[in-house]
C-alpha cells in the first residue's frame, strides 16, 4: 500500500504533458462515445434507453469516485444531489425557464448543497461520516416531502406544452440523451484530471492517512469539501435531464437510497481509485441489473444481490476489475488510469 510520501512524491515523478498521453484514457472515452453514439446510428429507441441508463450510471459513478475513491469517504446518501438537481431543474422548468439554464442551475444548487453539507459532515470519518450521509439523504426526502413550492409529496409534473419548445417530446427525449452522454463523458475526464493534479495527489493522501497527510502541508478541510462540491454537480444536472425525460419527479423517486447503494457497488466492482473502474463497474452491474429486474425469481432480491455481491468484492477483490487486471498483468499499470 502507498504511503502518504509516496502519493505525494508522484506529482513530481511524472510530467504535466505526460498525464495526457495515457492511452486508457482516451480509448475508454473513445469506446464510450461509440457506444453512445450507437442507438444514434441505429435509431433504435429501446436501445437508446438501454444505454441511457448505462450512461447515467456511469456519470455517478464516476463522479461519487471522486470522493469515495480518492479521498476515502464513503457516502450512502449521494443521490441526494441527484434528487435536488432534478426538483430544482423541474421547478425552474414548470416556471418557463428553458432546459439549458434549468440543468447547470440543479448542478450549482447541488453543489452550493454539498459546500455547505461538506463544512459541517466532512469533520466526521468512516462510519460517522456513513451514517450522516444517510440521515441527510432521509432528511432532505422529509423536507422536500413537506415543502409546498416543490409540490409536496405529490411532486412536480411538467405539462406537456414544455416539450414543443424542444421539437416534441420524441426529439426531446434525444436531447436528453445526447446531454447524458456529454455529461458521462464529462465526468470521466473531470475523474482523471483531479486524480493527476496536486489537489488530486492531496486528496489521495488524505484517503492513506488523513493525520500524516496534514503533516505533509495538505490542507485537508478545504481539499475534502472541495472534492464533495466536485462529485455532487454533475449528479445534480443527470438528475435534472432524468427526470426531464420522465417529466415528473417525487421525494420516493428523487431520493432512493437503493440509488445510493448501488452506486457504490458500481465503483466497488470496476475498482475505486481508478478512473476506468467506475465505468466497468457501472457497466457489469447494469447487465446484472437487467438479468435481476426481468427474472421472475430474482426481480424481488435485487437489493439482497447487490449487498451480497459488495461483501464478495470487499473480501475477495477489494480492488476491483482494474486493480486485479493490474496485478495480473503488470504492464497495463501505466495503462490502467
Amino acid at each position: 500500500m502507498s504511503t502518504t510520501s509516496d502519493v505525494l512524491g508522484r506529482l513530481h515523478a511524472r510530467p504535466a504533458a505526460a498525464r495526457w498521453r495515457n492511452p486508457g484514457l482516451w480509448l475508454g472515452m473513445l469506446a464510450l462515445l461509440l457506444v453512445g453514439l450507437w442507438p444514434v446510428v441505429s435509431g433504435q429507441a429501446a436501445t437508446r434507453e438501454v444505454i441511457f441508463t448505462m450512461l447515467l450510471a456511469i456519470a455517478l459513478a464516476s463522479s461519487l469516485n471522486i470522493l469515495m475513491g480518492y479521498t476515502g469517504y464513503v457516502s450512502f446518501g449521494h443521490v441526494v444531489f441527484f434528487g435536488l438537481g432534478g426538483y430544482v431543474s423541474m421547478f425552474l422548468l414548470s416556471l418557463g425557464q428553458p432546459l439549458w439554464v434549468a440543468v447547470p442551475a440543479g448542478g450549482v444548487a447541488s453543489g452550493v448543497l454539498a459546500f455547505l453539507l461538506g463544512k459541517a459532515i466532512l469533520r466526521l470519518r468512516g462510519t460517522y461520516f456513513a451514517l450522516a450521509t444517510i440521515g441527510i439523504n432521509e432528511a432532505m426526502r422529509t423536507f422536500i416531502n413537506n415543502f409546498g413550492p416543490f409540490g409536496g409529496s405529490t411532486g412536480i409534473s411538467l405539462n406537456f406544452s414544455v416539450y414543443g419548445n424542444y421539437g416534441g417530446a420524441a426529439n426531446a427525449l434525444w436531447l436528453a440523451y445526447y446531454a447524458v452522454l456529454a455529461l458521462a463523458l464529462l465526468a470521466i475526464l473531470v475523474s482523471y484530471i483531479v486524480k493527476t493534479s496536486k489537489f488530486g495527489l492531496g486528496l489521495m493522501a488524505i484517503r492513506e492517512d488523513e493525520d500524516a497527510a496534514e503533516v505533509m502541508g495538505v490542507f485537508t478541510p478545504n481539499a475534502k469539501t472541495w472534492a464533495y462540491v466536485i462529485s455532487a454537480i454533475i449528479p445534480g444536472m443527470v438528475g435534472a435531464l432524468f427526470f426531464f425525460k420522465n417529466g415528473n419527479i417525487e421525494p420516493a423517486d428523487a431520493f432512493r437510497l437503493q440509488f445510493s447503494i448501488e452506486t457504490l457497488v458500481m465503483i466497488m466492482l470496476g475498482g475505486q481509485g481508478t478512473v476506468l473502474g467506475p465505468i466497468l463497474g457501472a457497466l457489469g452491474y447494469q447487465q446484472l441489473r437487467s438479468f435481476l429486474l426481468t427474472n421472475a425469481f430474482f426481480k424481488d432480491y435485487q437489493l439482497v444481490i447487490a449487498g451480497v455481491l459488495l461483501l464478495l468484492i470487499v473480501l475477495f477483490i477489494p480492488a476491483g476489475a482494474v486493480g486485479w487486471l493490474r496485478k495480473r498483468f503488470p504492464r497495463l499499470r501505466n495503462v490502467l488510469p
